[in-house]
């Protein structure tokens, strides 16, 4: 299943949707009282696989009303981030080799892991706001790959199992403040600086994480494109290594790191700027696209580029 999430009628909250080849079903509409079945993505993976089942059947049964009220026209739906309340949100940094290599850094002995906070987190055609704490912005293609029950010294084996679905990132990053001191932070958790969606695709529609073709865009044109392959430390390899120190719990959000093509690595790099659209996409996952917009004292008046 595609699941995503969406804002209600008064935008203070998000509601569950499942996309069809018919439209986006709106599972609390549909349900309308229906006892067993999940209205919420927070419901959805405290469920973990029976709950993953039932919503599955629910939704082949309404999916066929393609008038019903229930029943979303994509193109009118207001995205929220496809995992909204995580308690965790990990990020691996240099995974993948030829990132690595264009950094001018040694590859990793142990997963890098550093975190975001929920501030960062942004949806699908949500704008991103740069604001004038820093002048060098960067994209990131990552797989995302949210936690489907709690993990706690898992082995390498048995970590997919963990694993309730993946999903599109785009690792926001200010490399300015990254690397003004020898922690990350504060270089990467800045408000909306992780988009993710449009959809988390459940774990049966990727039987392979390792084989995953990743882009990105910036204004049309090709910066990015490479594949899971190259990660360092594999899907399994993190969520085993991070299960040791904490408990991974449902919804839990880890951003696995990117590959070659970002702007650090360029000789003569022009970092992103207002008006930037920026789009990632990582096979079977969909593709994410967000705007870059100005914060009032950053740059001036809004230019579009592109």
């Amino acid at each position: 299943m595609k699941l995503l999430t969406f804002t209600d009628a008064t935008g203070t909250g998000y509601r569950l949707g499942v996309k069809t080849e018919q439209g986006i079903v709106d599972v609390a509409a549909a349900q309308n009282g229906a006892a067993g079945v999940p209205t919420s993505l927070e419901q959805c993976l405290a469920g973990g696989r029976e709950g993953l089942l039932a919503l599955h059947a629910f939704v082949e049964r309404v999916a066929q009303a393609t008038d019903a009220p229930w029943m979303l026209d994509e193109r009118a739906v207001a995205f929220g981030p496809c995992v909204p309340h995580p308690e965790k949100i990990l990020c691996v940094g240099l995974n993948y080799r030829r990132h690595a290599q264009e950094s001018g850094m040694a590859a990793p002995a142990h997963p890098v892991l550093f975190a975001k906070f929920a501030n960062a987190l942004a949806a699908h055609q949500e704008p991103v706001p740069l604001p004038p704490s820093a002048q060098k912005y960067d994209y990131e293609v990552e797989l995302g790959v949210v936690i489907g029950k709690a993990a706690r010294d898992v082995s390498v084996e048995e970590a997919l199992a963990y694993v309730a679905g993946y999903c599109a990132a785009n690792d926001l990053s200010a490399r300015d403040l990254q690397l003004r001191t020898s922690q990350w932070l504060q270089g990467k958790t800045l408000d909306k600086f992780l988009p993710v969606g449009p959809y988390l695709v459940t774990a049966d529609e990727v039987p392979d994480p390792q084989q995953l073709r990743m882009r990105c865009w910036v204004n049309g044109a090709l910066r990015q494109d490479s594949n899971t392959s190259d990660m360092i430390f594999s899907v399994a390899e993190v969520i085993s290594y991070a299960s040791r120190f904490m408990t991974l719990k449902p919804g839990d959000l880890i951003s696995t790191g990117t590959p070659e093509g970002v702007i650090l690595g360029d000789a003569d790099p022009v970092w992103l700027r207002p008006g930037d659209e920026v789009s990632v996409e990582i096979e079977t996952l969909g593709r994410l696209t967000n705007r870059l917009v100005t914060v009032a004292g950053a740059y001036g008046p809004e230019q579009a580029r592109g």
